[in-house]
């Protein structure tokens, strides 16, 4: 949390609940485009992992690789400053589904794998009328959550984990999907005694 209002004391406004940075959803294209993502294992196991590699084919870690903002040119000329607050945005967990997908941090190159709980995999329960996910999440790449340094809204460290994002646009995005998402607001959250 503090990582994050550091990160958007720099110009951006506050940030956690997020939506697509542009109406078509070009700027979705557009930063996929520079990503690939490769499938191994099958999914609903717990050696499903879904790697990233760059246009040239060489494989990168979502966590590290991807840049929190786009270096270039904005998808489209704004009449403000507004393309300066869209950070990329890379969907772990697309609405309406239920398995619980994450980053893995402490795995090479850092694959997007189902969480296992108690050697058991992962997976939110419905709540009516809803089936899963009501939005798609996922996290800001090159961020982190301390787990040495205490939030002071929580008074509890870091998870040690990027950055949590729920993106509430009105598309259905796929896993490793990487987005331009525009701030909306932020909202710090206790988690197993973690922020």
């Amino acid at each position: 949390m503090s990582a994050l209002l550091r990160l958007l004391r720099t110009g951006a406004p506050a940030a956690a609940c997020l939506r697509l940075g542009t109406s078509a959803g070009t700027g979705s294209r557009r930063a996929m485009a520079l990503y690939h993502t490769e499938e191994r294992g099958q999914p609903c196991s717990q050696n499903y992992r879904l790697f990233f590699k760059n246009v040239t084919g060489h494989y990168i870690s979502p966590f590290h690789d991807i840049p929190l903002k786009e270096n270039g040119i904005p998808m489209k000329k704004a009449r403000n400053d507004e393309y300066e607050n869209l950070f990329n945005m890379i969907v772990e967990i697309p609405r309406w589904t239920n398995a619980k997908m994450e980053i893995a941090t402490k795995e090479p190159m850092n694959p997007i794998k189902q969480y296992v709980k108690d050697g058991k995999l992962r997976y939110v329960a419905n709540i009516f009328p809803y089936k899963g996910y009501i939005w798609n999440y996922g996290t800001l790449p090159q961020t982190w959550e301390d787990p040495h340094e205490k939030d002071k809204s929580t008074n509890c460290f870091g998870d040690n984990d990027p950055i949590d994002v729920c993106e509430i646009g009105s598309k259905i995005l796929s896993c490793g999907e990487v987005i331009h998402v525009k701030i909306l607001g932020i909202l710090a959250l206790i988690d197993e005694g973690e922020t």
